[in-house]
């Protein structure tokens, strides 16, 4: 029997330290830190506790759990595909588990296998590892289940990360053919219930393949749990089409339309406003929460057609809406109205200050990585403020930092950092 959300929210009070980032968006699924002492200011041997070097490249982002720094990994060589945990007070390696999958499947050039960030209610890790499965482990590392949901089939991979809710880690396997949005039994991994993705529908389309019924579909997004009154909900962008599910059950509450076919990002919720934004100079909406069935146009507050690329998410903050595009420009937009107040590219020292990575709010300061490793602090504010731009190595990232307990957790292509003012442990390098 599925726990009631009361429970729910004391399960996972229960079993996250309060300092825990146990997810990619952090312990409330928004993008917001719930402390705000963190380092404004750093460099690659500045305010850095250590700095662990990593076998390959990779998209995921850190998570934090129970006094672990957690990332999924491939190592293209030898077709491994795992999890690793890291002790967060000095970066050595606690454990690892890899399964070996040596079959084809198809990625973008930019996105190396293990794109989705694992999930951690501080007694489970999950992490999803497209066509090779779901995994699931102890906080020991100890194997505990791991499920075949079949190929994960998409010209440029996969990167929907799993979230957890009570009894069930909800899971979207896609985009592709076969996508699908599971409710998977935490401790089993048995199916609870699960939503087969319609076709999306190309006709008429007003992003980058307009005019093109033929071209690249799918979602990219990770679903974000809600309540809402009394009802628990799941929320999705799919491709055309945000949808609310019962949480428990898998009926769909309501839908929106007005998406574009191809999406990047993942839904954002401030009060009772949703926005969602599709990829690739696609379609924004923006829809009131509390409705049932077609809301498209009884719940729509505003929709912007022909946006920028964004792959990262954004964040409010109060009446207004943060994020940065793929190629560099910092947005603000006005909540209630989509109106944009500002649009600044943001550029450091580094080769490359477009972005893939998701905006994180901490008080009145916006933190966003480029594909430089620098990171892009701003101020929340309708006038565009830049506080600083910090740079480490300039290696490639395209994950999103996570924030525990004041320090910064960063994953790159080479490294894994710890940014941190805290001088209870030197510096610690870790060689291989």
């Amino acid at each position: 029997m599925k726990v009631r959300w009361s429970l729910l929210l004391l399960s996972l009070a229960t079993h996250c330290h309060a300092a825990d980032w146990p997810e990619w968006r952090g312990p409330h699924s928004n993008s917001v830190a719930p402390e705000d002492a963190y380092p404004l200011e750093w460099s690659e041997d500045q305010n850095i506790r250590w700095k662990i070097p990593l076998p390959d490249r990779g998209n995921s982002s850190p998570i934090v759990s129970q006094g672990k720094v957690i990332i999924t990994q491939a190592i293209d060589e030898t077709k491994r595909r795992s999890i690793m945990a890291f002790d967060r007070r000095r970066g050595t390696l606690l454990w690892q588990h890899a399964i070996e999958f040596d079959q084809d499947e198809s990625t973008h050039a930019q996105n190396p296998y293990c794109a989705a960030s694992p999930v951690s209610d501080g007694m489970h890790v999950i992490a999803t590892f497209g066509s090779a499965g779901v995994v699931a482990c102890d906080m020991q590392g100890n194997l505990l289940w791991h499920r075949d949901l079949g190929p994960q089939q998409h010209v440029w991979g996969n990167a929907s990360s799993p979230v957890i809710q009570g009894d069930d880690v909800y899971i979207y396997h896609g985009p592709g053919p076969d996508a699908a949005l599971y409710a998977l039994d935490l401790k089993t991994g048995k199916t609870s219930w699960v939503f087969h993705e319609p076709a999306a529908d190309q006709k008429g389309r007003t992003d980058g393949f307009r005019g093109n019924e033929k071209g690249i579909t799918g979602s990219f997004s990770t679903p974000l749990p809600l309540k809402v009154g009394d009802r628990q909900e799941l929320v999705m962008s799919f491709p055309n089409r945000l949808i609310a599910f019962d949480l428990i059950h898998g009926k769909q509450l309501w839908w929106a339309d007005g998406l574009n076919p191809l999406v990047y990002t993942s839904p954002i919720q401030e009060g009772d406003l949703i926005v969602a934004m599709g990829g690739y100079k696609g379609s924004s909406i923006a829809v009131k929460t509390g409705g049932l069935g077609d809301i498209s146009q009884s719940h729509q507050v505003w929709q912007s057609i022909g946006d920028g690329n964004n792959v990262g998410s954004g964040v409010m903050a109060e009446d207004h809406l943060y994020m940065i595009n793929t190629s560099g420009i910092a947005i603000c937009r006005e909540r209630n109205t989509g109106k944009v107040m500002w649009e600044e590219r943001v550029r450091g020292k580094g080769p490359k200050s477009s972005s893939w990575s998701s905006m994180i709010r901490c008080g009145d300061r916006l933190f966003c990585m480029n594909q430089s490793s620098e990171m892009v602090i701003l101020q929340a504010s309708p006038q565009f403020q830049l506080i600083r731009i910090n740079s480490l190595d300039n290696a490639m990232c395209n994950a999103t930092h996570a924030m525990s307990d004041g320090e910064i957790f960063v994953r790159t292509w080479k490294h894994l950092w710890c940014i941190s003012q805290k001088k209870d442990v030197a510096y610690h390098k870790t060689s291989r």
